[in-house]
């Protein structure tokens, strides 16, 4: 079931929605060589925590981090660790969500550590890019899969894929909520578009094939043939009018 916001509602999950925008810009700052995935990950749970939110992730399922940290051909729910450090020419991707006043913000982003090669400067471009060419269509009227069609058909365009085992999400007062939100497939498709929808917008593009695989940890997925991937998420809320990115800041 879609669960359709309210004006109030949609103002708290801006609330929400700034302090994971904010949080994603604080650990830009900190990505460089030799800083461990762990210390960008305790720097995340601080800040959060002191300007009265909770980090989404830690414990979500299990899971150790209050980030997810995936580096390379990691795609998504890199765990942090001290014995990761980041190197130079690496990119790193950081999932980030924090809870205030009981809603959701989710947004994502990959960097570069220090100087990185154009093939990934490329990738890092067109994925966040794809993202903006779906939020196009996150419009009161369009079905779900036009914003599907417009992200799957920038990033193809490039020679890149788009991971299908992992999607958007609508979210609320859950991080994940219906309906699925896919970065490929047919125009015209899904249920239509109405104000007071919140989907998480995420694009996971690869340089290589689309497939992937869920490392022994049982939370860090890669890509099948070892390619680089880049994520760029937002928390998008449909108005009357027109989309509203809640994470951007």
């Amino acid at each position: 079931m879609i669960i359709i916001k309210n004006n109030t509602e949609i103002e708290y999950m801006r609330k929400a929605g700034k302090l994971t925008g904010e949080t994603l810009n604080m650990l830009e700052e900190k990505v460089k060589p030799g800083i461990t995935t762990e210390e960008l990950d305790k720097l995340a749970e601080s800040y959060i925590r002191s300007h009265g939110g909770i980090p989404s992730f830690k414990g979500y399922g299990g899971f150790p981090g209050s980030i997810c940290t995936s580096i390379n051909e990691e795609v998504i729910h890199g765990i942090p660790s001290k014995k990761r450090h980041l190197e130079e020419g690496d990119i790193l991707s950081i999932d980030c969500g924090a809870i205030l006043n009981g809603y959701q913000g989710d947004a994502a982003r990959t960097f570069p550590v220090g100087k990185i090669s154009k093939e990934a400067e490329n990738l890092i471009s067109v994925t966040k890019e794809s993202f903006f060419k779906g939020a196009e269509k996150a419009v009161v009227g369009n079905r779900l899969t036009d914003i599907s069609y417009a992200i799957q058909s920038y990033a193809e365009s490039f020679g890149y894929s788009l991971v299908r085992e992992y999607v958007g999400h609508g979210i609320g007062t859950e991080m994940h909520e219906d309906p699925e939100v896919p970065n490929y497939g047919r125009p015209g498709r899904g249920p239509k578009l109405v104000s007071g929808m919140v989907l998480a917008i995420e694009p996971m593009v690869n340089v290589g094939e689309y497939p992937v695989v869920t490392l022994e940890n049982g939370w860090t997925v890669v890509t099948k043939d070892g390619s680089l991937s880049a994520h760029y998420e937002n928390t998008v809320a449909i108005l009357e009018g027109g989309s509203e990115i809640l994470t951007l800041c």
